[in-house]
Order: C-alpha cells, then sequence, then structure tokens
C-alpha cells in the first residue's frame, strides 16, 4: 500500500463522522494537533480543519511552503487572516450551508422566549415562585416580524415565522422582489423604511462598517412600543449600550441575543442582569446536527481538493492556472472594478429598488480571454456589499442566484472604438444603468462610458460623480470647493452629448471628500446627483488572488 500523499491537520474537535470520510481516502493521512503548537505543526501539513478554537493569523501562517488549504468547519472565518493566507497561496474554504438550520432554529427559540418569557419564568419556578400574571406572554401568530438580511439563515427563519401565521416583512439589498414574493415576504430596501412596522425583529446580516449598530438608539426611537429583537448573527451589529437602556426602559418589550462585541462576554457586561434581555452564550451553530453537517462538509470539501484538484466554497482564491491567471488579470481587475462601481452606485442612486438581473458584454480581442472568469470578478464586485458570504470570483454568481438576480454574458470580436471594451449593465425594479471600461497598454484601467455619457475616467481611488447641466462656472465653483476643502483632484472627466444639454463628470481624488463638500456640490443650482464611489488604489492585487499559485 502506497503512503498517504497528503497530510491533513486538525486542531479542534471534528466530529467523527467528518473524520471517517478523511480516513478513507488513501492518499489522506489525518493528524492531530493542537492550537496550541499550530504553527509548528502545520510545517508537515498539507491542509488544516479548524473550528474557532484555532487562530490561523499572519504569524501562524508566514513560511509554510507546504500548506495549500485552510477549511473553517462554520461560516465566519474570523480567526483566519485571509489577507496573509492569499499572500501566502494558501485558498480558505468554509462550510456554509452546515449551520443554517441550527442558527435558524436558535434564532427562532430566542424569538419565541421572548415573546413568552420563557427563561424568566423558569427561574422564578428555579427558585420555588408560582408568578402566572407576571410572565404573561405575546403570540407569535398575527404578529409581525421583520427579517433584516435574507441570505440562507435570514429566509429559513422567515419561512418558520411564515409557519407559525406570522405577517413577515425583510430587508435586503440584493433579493429580487419576484423571490421574496415566492415566499410572501414583503420585501424593503431600507432598514428605516421597516423599522417602525414590525413587532418582533430577526438579524441575520454580516457585520460590515454599513451594519456595525444598525440597531441604535436613533432606530429603537422609532420602534413599536413593546418590540422584541433577537440577534443571532455577529456581535456589534445592535449597541449593547442603547439595548440596554431601552430594555429597562420598556420602549422594547424585550432583547435575545446569541452574539456580542467581545467574546467572551465580560462579567460585568451591562447585558447582564437585565430582566427582559435572554443572553447565550453563542450557541447558533450548537447542536449535535449542525457540527456533524460541518464536520462531514469540511472534510468533503478539504479532500475534493488535495485528491482531485477541486475547488469549493473558496473565500480568497479563484481556480485558475499561472498562465491563464496572466492572460486575464488585468481584465479581471477591470471587471471587478465596475462590479465595484455598480454596486456602489446601486446603493446610491437606486436605494429603494430590487435588483433583477446584470449582465455584461464583451468586444474586441477580450472576446478571446476567459470571459467567464471576467464575468465572476464582475459579479464579485457587485455583490461585495450587503451579503453575508464573502463575494469573491467562486462564489459570487452563486450568491446572485440564491436572491434571484439573473447574470447573463455576451461576446462579439467584433471592435469598436476600443482595442477591447467591457460594457455592465444592471436591470432594477425602476429601471437600469450601463457603465463601460477598457485597457489602455496592458495596465491602465479606464472609466468610457457612464450613464450614457463617452468619457475618460481613471478606475481607482476615491470617485466623486456629478449628473449636471452643461452650464458657464460649474466646474470652476466645485474646483474651487475642492480646494477650499483642501481635497486635490487628480484627474477630471466630463462626458456630455450637447452643448448646455445634460452632462456628467468623474473626478478622481486624492482623497476621500467630506460630506461637507458633496452636500455644497449637491446643492449647486446646476447638478442633479452626486455620487461617490471608492475603488482599489491604482495597481492593487485582487482580493482573492494576491499570492496565488
Amino acid at each position: 500500500m502506497s503512503e498517504p500523499k497528503f497530510r491533513v491537520l486538525i486542531t479542534d474537535s471534528l466530529s467523527d463522522a467528518g473524520l471517517d470520510i478523511l480516513r478513507s481516502f488513501p492518499e489522506i493521512e489525518v493528524v492531530e494537533g493542537s492550537p496550541n503548537t499550530v504553527r509548528e505543526d502545520l510545517k508537515n501539513a498539507d491542509g488544516i480543519i479548524i473550528r474557532s478554537g484555532t487562530r490561523l493569523t499572519a504569524e501562524v501562517l508566514e513560511g509554510q511552503p507546504r500548506l495549500k488549504v485552510a477549511v473553517r468547519a462554520g461560516v465566519g472565518v474570523d480567526n483566519i487572516d485571509l489577507d496573509a493566507a492569499t499572500r501566502e497561496g494558501i485558498v480558505v474554504m468554509n462550510t456554509p450551508a452546515g449551520n443554517t438550520t441550527s442558527t435558524a432554529e436558535h434564532a427562532f427559540a430566542m424569538m419565541t422566549s421572548l415573546a413568552r418569557n420563557i427563561p424568566q419564568a423558569a427561574a422564578s419556578m428555579a427558585d420555588g415562585g408560582w408568578e402566572k400574571k407576571k410572565f404573561k406572554g405575546s403570540q407569535l401568530a398575527g404578529k409581525t416580524l421583520a427579517v433584516i438580511g435574507l441570505g440562507r439563515i435570514g429566509m429559513t427563519v422567515a419561512k418558520r415565522g411564515l409557519a407559525f401565521e406570522m405577517n413577515v416583512i425583510g430587508y435586503d439589498p440584493f433579493l429580487s422582489e419576484e423571490r421574496a414574493a415566492e415566499y410572501g415576504i414583503t420585501l424593503y430596501r431600507d432598514v428605516d423604511e421597516l423599522i417602525d412596522k414590525c413587532d418582533f425583529i430577526s438579524i441575520h446580516t454580516p457585520l460590515t462598517e454599513e451594519t456595525r449598530g444598525l440597531i441604535n438608539s436613533a432606530r429603537i426611537e422609532r420602534m413599536r412600543p413593546g418590540v422584541r429583537i433577537v440577534n443571532c448573527a455577529r456581535g456589534g451589529i445592535v449597541d449593547e449600550n442603547d439595548i440596554v437602556e431601552a430594555a429597562k426602559s420598556g420602549k422594547i418589550a424585550g432583547v435575545a441575543l446569541d452574539v456580542f462585541s467581545q467574546e467572551p462576554l465580560p462579567a460585568d457586561s451591562p447585558l447582564r442582569g437585565v430582566p427582559n434581555i435572554v443572553l447565550t452564550p453563542h450557541l447558533g451553530a450548537s447542536t449535535d446536527e449542525a457540527q456533524e453537517a460541518v464536520a462531514i462538509e469540511a472534510a468533503e470539501i478539504i479532500t475534493a481538493f488535495l485528491v482531485n484538484n477541486e475547488v469549493r466554497h473558496a473565500i480568497n482564491m479563484a481556480p485558475i492556472s499561472g498562465r491563464e491567471l496572466e492572460e486575464s488579470k488585468a481584465y479581471l481587475d477591470l471587471g471587478y472594478r465596475l462590479g465595484l462601481l455598480q454596486s456602489q452606485l446601486l446603493q446610491q442612486r437606486f436605494k429603494s429598488a430590487g435588483l433583477k438581473e446584470a449582465s455584461i458584454a464583451y468586444r474586441g480581442d477580450v472576446a478571446d480571454k476567459k470571459t467567464k472568469l471576467i464575468t465572476s470578478a464582475f459579479v464579485a464586485g457587485l455583490m461585495s456589499s450587503g451579503v453575508s458570504e464573502p463575494a469573491n470570483i467562486i462564489n459570487a454568481e452563486a450568491i446572485a442566484r440564491e436572491r434571484g438576480i439573473h447574470i447573463t454574458e455576451s461576446s462579439s470580436r467584433d471592435a469598436g472604438d476600443f482595442a477591447s471594451v467591457v460594457s455592465a449593465t444592471v436591470r432594477t425594479d425602476n429601471g437600469e444603468f450601463s457603465v463601460s471600461g477598457t485597457i489602455f497598454g496592458d495596465k491602465f484601467l479606464r472609466l468610457v462610458k457612464l450613464d450614457g455619457f463617452l468619457l475618460d475616467a481613471w478606475l481607482d481611488g476615491q470617485l466623486l460623480i456629478f449628473r449636471h447641466q452643461d452650464k458657464p462656472g460649474l466646474i470652476g465653483f466645485i474646483g474651487t470647493e475642492c480646494g477650499t476643502h483642501e481635497i486635490n483632484i487628480s484627474h477630471m472627466a466630463l462626458g456630455r452629448d450637447d452643448v448646455g444639454g445634460e452632462a456628467v463628470a468623474v473626478l478622481n481624488l486624492d482623497s476621500k471628500p467630506t460630506e461637507e463638500l458633496r452636500a455644497e456640490v449637491a446643492g449647486h443650482e446646476y447638478v442633479t446627483g452626486v455620487d461617490l464611489v471608492e475603488l482599489p488604489a491604482r495597481g492593487a492585487a485582487l482580493p482573492w488572488l494576491d499570492g496565488s499559485r
């Protein structure tokens, strides 16, 4: 019998079902290690499966030439330094499906516990009490449940709410109106539009700069009296100080939290000891079934990668060869930046409209490239915000499909005004808009069409975009305002059809404009709209391809 070709290190407890799968492959040798000695143990490992107890920091991952893949048995990869893994050429994968049902069930259990005061009544009974009147609750049937974030887990919670005869409304920036209607969910594109319409709120968004402190005193003030809030997503989405004050004042009837901004939760946390706040120690995925499911999924994807060269659920890297990467890298970057551009314009211009379809067209020499990869890069940029899964060249289109977004591409070798041009159009419930880009030389990325206007803008850094009437004096006014706010303009591009008519301008700025500057530009009588787009710096590597093998 030949010696195993690959060694897989296990540093956290893993279900026997997962270990059995690993050991069934003669090519795989399973090695058990410890989180405390992981750096040393990795020197002789081709792959590693971890849970939350092991941290793969930059220091741990640096200088591990044998290590090819790290798999997180679970969804969150907060304990893996993704940038370091990418730099070292290590593929990072997770198991997005295994925890879904258990986490959704825990969220719903927290909701029912709040509605019926179960934890408080149980504690009272344990102390010898019989306080039937004190713990009178509220039924779920007929109440309105707001699900904030309709990904896998959020949608599973929504289905359970519907089964309990609740009126389910939801917020998601990408789920299509048609998909929401299929499930009987009333969809909103702005959290503030639903926050005063619900009796229960269940949160299922990722923690980003946009969602940090999503539930705060300002929004709580607008909620119905007696609302109940559940967070089983990520700590930090709910402002813990504001929620304590609201619970104590009676503005909200109850709060249930399974995740916290600091874990383990400090013993002196103000969350503790508040009668109508229910706390659990991050138990969302802590079921026998979930642990077995993620172990099986982790074992399957790491063996598929090592034995069959298959890549599933990759977070940070695309399955392309070095030759294909070099041939397509500039166009992958172009597609990604066009996706980022449209993602941000979609949020700013079409805030209340659902994204239904995105199409990308290739014309000229680019039609001979790996257009499927470029499309994936575009969709990764398009889906870069508002979704719980990290969007990359592997999973972006699957994330889009789950939200009912149709992705199409077309190619033509007929050259137009440029040797190659990539055009991307997004269609929403309220209309559509397109952008086009090209490459000058082999590395200079340019935006050449926006809002139907031809122009020549740089696709990097800070872009201040304003739509306006083509009138004398406006450009001078904006230049003066930028100077007043000490914002340097590195490049400017203007697109118009007719003298004095509608026009669009793109300013490439050396630093992010202040809110005051944006307001002053937007307030000018000839300006009809202002957008700010933040793109990677010129020459910055794609986030999932930096250092890839």
